[in-house]
């Protein structure tokens, strides 16, 4: 998908493509582009994704993984917004992130895919 916003002596240029958002901005008059900026990147779910590796790199797109890997949660009083860390469960692993003061599945933060919380330890992760 493709947008052209047009001014009298710049145009803007966004593009989605696989999820990633990219802004090139105030293209002068000569065409020259100037101030060409990456916007953000998602991490997109597909099907027969590892989901280890998709958590890592999600994890990563955050700066990593804040609190490791632990079969205990961190204390509450250390923890922000944002936060990441995988709980170790018997059953498996279960990336956490820890949003509107509480730790929740990241699927269920950022809706990748509704298998994913059939995945290792994540249906189990609030008994």
């Amino acid at each position: 998908m493709v947008v052209f916003l047009s001014m009298k002596t710049s145009h803007k240029l966004i593009t989605l493509l696989s999820g990633a958002v990219l802004s090139f901005s105030a293209f002068a008059a000569s065409d020259k582009a100037q101030n060409v900026t990456a916007v953000t990147q998602e991490v997109v779910w597909t099907s027969g994704t590892d989901t280890e590796a998709l958590w890592l790199r999600y994890a990563d797109s955050k700066g990593g993984l804040v609190w490791g890997r632990s079969t205990e949660y961190p204390e509450y009083e250390k923890v922000r917004e944002g936060d990441t860390f995988i709980i170790e469960l018997k059953q498996g692993p279960c990336l956490m992130e820890f949003f509107h003061s509480r730790w929740r599945r990241a699927n269920d933060v950022r809706r990748w895919d509704e298998s994913i919380n059939s995945f290792g330890g994540c249906p189990y992760v609030f008994d």
